[in-house]
Formats: structure tokens, sequence, C-alpha cells
């Protein structure tokens, strides 16, 4: 019969994980966290966003792409499966509409709309914030985007990068509604694992930073 030795060592390790003193690798969190960590580097290096944008980015949109809400909004909304024929047949109604359509309250009222307005009333500098599946369609909003199909946008094409994730930085534009300079930062949605998931799109009022 084969015997089989175990050392003291391995025994009082496997003990003290079982008693939940040593945890394992978290390989996971590790992915996650190199991919926030070369967006923060991103940011820091991108020579479009001045030095108060920055620090604003990195202060209060970084930490929202791993939001725990917004990620299972987006993950749900990708399960559903939608083809990017029926998106684009949403997206033609949505921007034709004269009057508001169902599907516009529904991304206006859902989870991750809620929380967008909740961010935008913490930091009134961001006076829009929309997140997008892994398609480009819009998951959740707390201000009417003109499209319900981003995917056709550098916005989402450069954050989302085919699942890779990266950051999108446009240009500072006067928006005359808001009565501000505004500038649209874009990220990308990372789940558990390091997975990109989708993206989001912030429009930070610079000129008030």
């Amino acid at each position: 019969m084969m015997t089989i030795r175990i050392s003291r060592w391995a025994m009082t390790v496997a003990v003290l994980i079982l008693a939940g003193a040593v945890a394992l690798p978290a390989w996971g969190q590790d992915a996650t966290q190199q991919l926030v960590d070369d967006l923060r580097q991103q940011i820091q290096s991108s020579a479009t966003m001045d030095d108060k944008t920055k620090a604003f980015a990195e202060e209060a949109l970084l930490p929202m792409i791993t939001d725990g809400t917004l990620v299972s909004a987006v993950e749900e909304q990708n399960a559903a499966g939608t083809s990017l024929d029926e998106i684009k047949r949403i997206d033609a109604e949505w921007s034709e509409a004269e009057e508001p359509l169902d599907v516009m309250m529904e991304k206006m009222g859902n989870p991750c709309a809620e929380r967008l307005t909740a961010l935008s009333r913490d930091y009134p500098a961001i006076v829009e914030a929309f997140a997008m599946d892994n398609q480009g369609a819009v998951v959740g909003e707390n201000n009417l985007t003109s499209d319900y199909w981003q995917g056709d946008e550098a916005k989402w094409q450069d954050s989302y990068n085919g699942g890779q994730g990266g950051l999108a930085v446009g240009e500072v534009e006067f928006d005359r509604s808001a009565n501000a300079s505004l500038q649209q930062i874009s990220l990308p949605i990372i789940a558990d694992g390091g997975r990109v998931v989708g993206a989001i799109t912030f429009g930070v009022a610079v000129s008030n930073l």
C-alpha cells in the first residue's frame, strides 16, 4: 500500500486556509487591478486632458468602472443576447422619436441610471454619464442621449477596445445647454477577473472643475 507523506508545514497551511486565516491568491482581483492601474497610467499621460481633469478622472471616474451596480446592469444586458440588427432598429426609432419611447424611459430609470444620477449629484461637474454594453448599446444614462447605439463611435470603440479596455478622450467643446465647456471621457466597465464587459462615457464640465 502506498504511503503519502504530508509535511507539517503543508498541513498547517491547509488548516489555516480552511480556517480563513490565509487567503488563496486572488488572480482575478490582480487582473482587474492591473487593468485599472494601466488605465490610471493612460489618464496621467493623456495629452488631451489638463491636470485638473486628470485628477478628477482618477478621483471620480476611475472608481466607477468596477462599480457593482454598473457591472451587473451591463452583464445582464449582454446576457440578453440582443442582435446587432435589433439594436440598430431600436437606434433608428430612438433617433427619429418625437415623443419619449418606453425604451428611453427604461434606460433613464433603471438601477444603472439611478447610480449614474447619484454620481452626478455627488460630482456636479459630471453633466452626462451613460453606460454601454459589449455592442455599444446604451444600458443606463442620467440624461437622454441622441443615439441608442454608440458602437459606431470612437468613444465606445476605443474604450471597449475589443474587450481589452482603453481610454478615449474627446476634445473640449462648449455645450450651450449646460452653459459649460464639456469633455467626454470614456473608460471600460470591468467585471470580476479583469473582464471588460462594456464601456462608460462621462461628459465632464471641465470649466467647472
